[in-house]
């Protein structure tokens, strides 16, 4: 079950959304018919099915200025509960690895055999992929379901496996705000090629980094793995290019806690809080994909848990090699997913705006300590960003104008000015 914490208080300073680059849309007015989702009772703690919340207590958010907001009061993500930032169990002190394994093992497995038995998919429904390619992965891949579903009754005639239940069909237990939210997520789309142009008009005005073909053969995997597996399913999509966006960082850092604790290089401290903050960052990017249900599929989970492990020790290797080298691919992954960001919001913006923001959301961008918001942004000399907050199109818009800052501080750290960045400023 998950239960929302309550009301946090954040900071709305300035006057509204900083002067936009190239790539940044007009300010958002609130429109008129948007979804209402109610503020549940303290008392309403709710129910949760696979991992999806169907009515959970939900707080209405006031911000620092007093305002208040009314979050989403769903929670699609397959790891709810204590797995989401700021509520009321996150934080505690993990069990033993074996625990946490069998644990975790035990709930994929489950949903596995509910997925290849009874093609139970918890979360807001999937969308049939449009390219060729995508259309013939996809229909293999049911082959394959089918055939791993006909294995697990086998195994479990013969007594290899514990009986499995017939799972409740979609939207049998599904509060009204549960199926209306599932439905207007539904709708969302994103198209490849509208990626691809929406790429290529930036690098006509703007220019492209000089990448080696051994760091640029890796990102351009990662694209066509995005692009094929998850083509018509941007909230997935999302989720991956997160999950794997998340992982330089921590190689960043476990490298430069190497170096520290050999005596090799002690003048890194700076870099690894600025990294800490765009990992903390990167992870809020996740946490709002999960609680919109990117991370529902087991196959998903499965694509980008692994991918995540690959891509660690690669940007360990490239960090080790030349930290350049690093940053410049981390350079070219964020600038991809600014420009895939871009898109879906010019491609869904009125849809966005009719749905509330999450509660993470909520918490991270309204938060009174932005401290480590603003850490990660070091790179830019303008005033600090005071984000809006008000439904999922001010959401969308935060998340890729984090995403320019990120291709900001890794341009100054591969170009060498970041020292520069840091020293102005640092009070006098």
């Amino acid at each position: 079950m998950v239960m929302l914490s309550s009301s946090r208080h954040g900071t709305v300073a300035g006057a509204g959304r900083p002067t936009a680059p190239s790539l940044r849309n007009a300010a958002v007015s609130r429109p008129r018919g948007a979804l209402q989702v109610r503020a549940a009772a303290a008392t309403d703690v709710g129910t949760s099915y696979d991992g999806v919340n169907q009515g959970p207590t939900c707080a209405t958010f006031t911000d620092h200025s007093g305002r208040q907001i009314q979050p989403m009061c769903v929670d699609y993500g397959f790891r709810s509960g204590g797995g989401r930032l700021y509520q009321e169990s996150y934080g505690e002190t993990p069990g033993s690895v074996w625990s946490l394994a069998k644990d975790n093992f035990d709930k994929e497995l489950l949903q596995l055999r509910q997925y290849t038995r009874y093609r139970v998919h918890p979360g807001p429904a999937t969308v049939v992929p449009e390219g060729m390619l995508a259309k013939a992965l996809n229909t293999v891949g049911e082959s394959v379901a089918s055939a791993f579903g006909r294995m697990d009754e086998a195994l479990e005639k013969a007594s290899l496996l514990p009986t499995l239940e017939l799972a409740p069909k979609r939207g049998e237990f599904q509060s009204k705000e549960w199926t209306d939210v599932a439905n207007q997520l539904s709708k969302l789309k994103l198209s490849n090629q509208a990626v691809a142009e929406m790429e290529h008009q930036r690098v006509l005005k703007e220019g492209d980094i000089d990448t080696p073909f051994l760091v640029k053969a890796p990102f351009l995997a990662l694209c066509f793995v995005l692009d094929v597996l998850y083509d018509q399913k941007p909230i997935a999509k999302f989720w991956v290019l997160e999950t794997v966006a998340r992982i330089p960082y921590f190689a960043y850092i476990s490298i430069l806690h190497l170096y520290e604790s050999l005596g090799f290089w002690r003048a890194g401290a700076e870099l690894r809080k600025i990294h800490f903050a765009e990992e903390w960052n990167e992870m809020h990017h996740l946490q709002i994909m999960e609680s919109l249900g990117g991370d529902q599929s087991w196959f998903d989970r499965f694509v980008a848990e692994h991918s995540a492990i690959a891509y660690y020790w690669l940007l360990i290797v490239f960090y080790l090699v030349s930290p350049k080298v690093a940053y410049n691919f981390m350079q070219r992954v964020e600038l991809h997913a600014m420009d895939t960001y871009a898109e879906f919001i010019v491609a869904n913006a009125e849809l966005l705006k009719t749905i509330p923001p999450p509660s993470v959301a909520l918490s991270y961008y309204l938060n009174e300590d932005l401290y480590l918001f603003d850490q990660f942004q070091s790179a830019n000399a303008t005033a600090p960003r005071r984000p809006e907050c008000s439904n999922l199109y001010d959401v969308f818009v935060n998340i890729r104008d984090d995403e320019l800052e990120h291709v900001k501080t890794m341009d100054a750290c591969r170009t060498g000015t970041i020292a520069k960045a840091i020293a102005a400023k640092t009070p006098k």
